[in-house]
């Protein structure tokens, strides 16, 4: 891994914060991810299931992780994929027992092949079986997964035994961040506050959108990033309206707005960032105007991620502040409020999407946006006003820590005042 050693007592406190929620006489199992393959011979680049490393640290493919309680005694027991010449020399040594000791805290450390015979041993003396799946509110993906197969055999292999769901559980855990996590958060942030910085001054009629993002690239890998925490959004005049543009193939113009959603990864921890600029280096009057409006409310919003708030009620009152700037802007007036369909406002087409999302191992991370906020969350804020028929798109998005206090801005230093953003441009 590109990233330095981890503090072992994040994952340590996190198995202990997991075992305070277990049912007595129980196993729970997390399995890695497995490694998808392209074709031929060829695989994607191995992205460890968020759960597995939150508990471990664990970055590697073909590994297990078990938790077991029984009369309230705690047992952990990690299984690796054992390493060996042919390994080494082909794709590089594997953590080695005493490694993957060190860096979790997990005192037992056994190979992948004696998984088997020890989990049956273990199992005929309990009652339950936790056992984890992808149950993110968002997704949609119908791939199997090793999680999944594995749920399979187990069902097969013990039909007498309660299977139970620890994702919900380790949703609820993951959602708040520890200092640790916080900390790597921050560093991910700090990292893309560096490549905001490189490209802006680069920027003008004539680059290309994939030449920014390459030089983001550089930014993030000179600086122990894997690199982007998601698809990165380089979209230039009508594609800055597009929410999920990444072809990122086109030639930026005189006169267009830049939209760039991008973020660093750092130690598995995401980072999310938007910025809108000028091509030229020079807002519009009305690229200005529509800028501001998208920055008041954003400032507005950001107040409101304390503890207590309802996502909910948050959304509605973005809302109300986003349909007085979108008037404000001309793009239409309160008659016509008045007289919309309700099913359809008019500020939806527009401001079409959510403000806030939670953030952490994941870019869409865990947790239950129906309860209230709590101190250790972070989110994105993320307004947007979207005129296609101007080719006009801006957003503005950093990443806020819920704090017993005011909000923590953990981008508070990367640059978003228009006068800042100009000048920096200038080069």
């Amino acid at each position: 891994m590109k990233y330095t050693t981890l503090d072992s007592n994040l994952f340590i406190r996190n198995r202990e914060l997991l075992s305070r929620k277990l049912d007595n006489k129980s196993i729970a199992i997390f399995n890695s991810n497995d490694v998808m393959p392209t074709n031929s011979d060829g695989t994607m680049p191995f992205k460890q299931n968020s759960d597995l490393f939150w508990l471990t640290s664990v970055d590697q493919e073909e590994s297990v992780f078990v938790m077991i309680k029984h009369n309230d005694l705690i047992k952990e027991i990690l299984f690796l994929k054992e390493t060996n010449e042919h390994i080494a020399i082909w794709e590089g040594a594997k953590l080695t027992k005493e490694k993957a000791n060190k860096n979790s805290g997990i005192q037992q450390v056994y190979w992948l092949t004696e998984m088997e015979k020890i989990i049956h041993n273990e199992i005929t003396v309990l009652e339950k079986i936790y056992l984890n799946k992808n149950m993110h509110s968002r997704s949609t993906s119908e791939v199997q997964t090793r999680d999944d197969r594995f749920r399979e055999t187990m069902i097969s292999q013990f039909p007498n035994k309660e299977i139970k769901e620890i994702a919900p559980i380790m949703h609820e855990l993951r959602f708040i961040k520890s200092d640790l996590e916080v900390a790597l958060i921050q560093h991910a942030c700090n990292i893309t506050d560096k490549g905001l910085r490189r490209i802006l001054p680069l920027i003008k009629p004539g680059i290309m959108e994939y030449e920014i993002e390459a030089e983001l690239m550089h930014e993030f890998l000179s600086n122990r990033s894997a690199g982007f925490a998601y698809q990165p959004i380089i979209g230039s005049g009508i594609d800055s309206c597009v929410l999920h543009y990444i072809d990122n193939n086109k030639k930026c113009l005189d006169g267009d707005i830049l939209l760039m959603d991008f973020g660093a990864e750092y130690a598995n921890y995401a980072s999310d960032l938007t910025r809108t600029v000028p091509v030229n280096g020079k807002f519009s009057s009305r690229q200005r105007d529509v800028y501001n409006a998208v920055l008041r409310v954003m400032k507005e919003a950001t107040n409101m991620l304390r503890p207590g708030t309802d996502h909910k009620k948050m959304q509605q009152e973005v809302i109300k502040l986003m349909q007085e700037e979108l008037i404000k802007l001309g793009l239409f007036d309160m008659h016509d409020v008045k007289n919309q369909d309700p099913k359809n406002p008019l500020y939806k087409k527009y401001f079409m999407h959510g403000t806030s999302h939670s953030l952490g191992l994941d870019v869409h991370d865990v947790g239950d946006t129906s309860t209230p906020m709590k101190s250790g969350m972070v989110f994105t804020c993320e307004p947007g006003i979207y005129i296609q028929e101007e080719g006009l798109g801006i957003r503005l998005e950093n990443d806020i820590l819920v704090t017993d206090n005011k909000p923590l801005d953990l981008m508070g230093n990367i640059p978003i005042e228009l006068d800042e953003i100009e000048y920096l441009m200038r080069g």
